[in-house]
């Protein structure tokens, strides 16, 4: 009974696993080998979160072209509408015609308009380190990607390469246990392993699905296409941790990070911004010129004007006051940003130590070793020398260390991409 229901169960999970390979197949039509380089080439030209971001260095660019302006004159005219003396509507008989013009032009004073052509020029410089910043993240997140890939799908061959030799002995086992030769629990724990394994495996292959629809949507690849990352993992004549010091390291961050150059600009718009709004407590003057034909105390009477607000009630200190605010707002998260950076690189210089330490620490020899190993056992299992249980502990083993070098690889990479990342310098780039 219970042999029955074990019999099931692994039934159920085998057509689960089938069901998903056969989904993986209908969608996955075409294979795409790319490069790191081709990857981020295909990123630059095509993210469109990129493209949208640009609109914004052009609409900062179009506000520099309206703090140039000057404003615009003004000119108003009036005429009779009704005489009430003759009861005519637009009367212009003799000594009845009466029509008035003027002309006015507002000047700005305090420098306000220098003032507001340099907090536009800040403007762009700001929407351009938000742009390289935008930048950064997202081709961090673009390699990331690319690399988690390429180990995974190392891994997907792993497991690949020993569920095909079990299935084989699965076949032979079959054949075997129809004609009486083996016990039933020798064919049920080939199939426990062989459809654990298969379950594993489709649990990678949705990780690697999941990173590499976000891969796609980055780069605007066609989603039914299969990407195969070409990449050669050598640090060879690379540069390591130990080659870069950390001073330099941080010295770079310091340099080249676009989000704190955007908040030290942040600061400095601010400063120029207290002197805009101290300005505009200073008020404008405007000049004006007219004629009226009949209107005044002599006929065709001519005129200059001359008009300014009184600053009594409105200096504009709600502006001042918020404009105060900003700056000591500014100053602080520059301060935390500064403070941020330092933190990030710190920890990451660690965590990256630690993982080129335990890589370093690998016998680069090992795999190779290690898969000459398992087809020697391949080899001795199908000749009878070893057990069943060896020959499976044997792979087990080969899996579980094949993996977890894989693992080392990709962790290591990852590491020295997070250090170009907070230093805002390829400094570890892989390429």
């Amino acid at each position: 009974m219970l042999n029955k229901f074990i019999r099931h169960l692994l039934l159920l999970q085998l057509a689960i696993v089938a069901l998903v390979f056969f989904a993986n197949a209908q969608i996955q039509t075409d294979t795409v080998k790319l490069s790191i380089n081709q990857v981020e080439d295909s990123f630059l030209k095509n993210n469109l979160q990129l493209i949208i971001q640009h609109y914004n260095i052009d609409n900062a660019q179009a506000q520099v072209i309206t703090a140039r302006l000057f404003p615009n004159p003004d000119f108003n005219v009036s005429t009779t509408l009704y005489n009430p003396t003759t009861k005519k509507y637009f009367d212009y008989s003799g000594g009845q015609d009466e029509y008035a013009g003027g002309f006015s032009q507002l000047f700005t004073t305090a420098g306000k308009r220098n003032k507001s052509i340099r907090l536009a020029k800040i403007g762009v410089e700001q929407a351009k380190y938000q742009f390289f910043d935008l930048l950064r993240t997202l081709k961090f997140t673009l390699r990331n990607d690319f690399f988690s890939i390429y180990f995974q799908q190392q891994s997907e061959k792993v497991y690949n390469l020993e569920i095909t030799s079990l299935a084989d002995i699965l076949s032979a086992y079959k054949i075997q246990y129809a004609k009486g030769n083996i016990a039933q629990k020798e064919l049920l724990r080939i199939q426990s392993q062989l459809y654990s394994l298969q379950a594993e495996l489709t649990n990678l292959q949705v990780g690697v699905d999941t990173t590499e629809r976000q891969l796609k949507l980055l780069t605007r690849l066609n989603l039914n296409t299969y990407i195969e990352p070409q990449f050669n993992y050598n640090l060879i004549d690379k540069e390591t941790l130990e080659s870069i010091p950390y001073q330099k390291l941080l010295d770079s961050a310091y340099n080249n990070r676009f989000d704190l150059k955007l908040s030290r600009l942040t600061v400095e718009y601010n400063n120029l911004n207290l002197k805009l709004q101290k300005a505009s407590a200073i008020p404008d003057i405007t000049f004006s010129l007219g004629f009226d034909k009949r209107g005044s105390f002599v006929v065709n009477y001519n005129y200059l004007g001359l008009s300014l607000p009184i600053p009594i009630f409105n200096l504009n200190q709600g502006a001042i006051k918020q404009a105060k605010i900003a700056i000591d707002q500014s100053k602080f998260q520059l301060l935390n940003y500064q403070q941020l950076i330092e933190s990030d690189i710190s920890i990451n210089y660690k965590v990256a130590g630690k993982y080129e330490k335990v890589y370093n620490d690998f016998d680069p020899q090992f795999r190779a070793d290690f898969t000459h190993l398992i087809q020697e056992v391949s080899k001795n299992y199908a000749k009878k020398n070893i057990s069943l249980l060896s020959f499976l502990d044997f792979y087990e083993s080969y899996r579980l260390n094949a993996i977890l070098l894989n693992n080392i690889q990709l962790n290591r990479i990852t590491s020295l991409e997070q250090l170009n990342f907070v230093t805002g310098t390829p400094f570890f780039n892989q390429q």
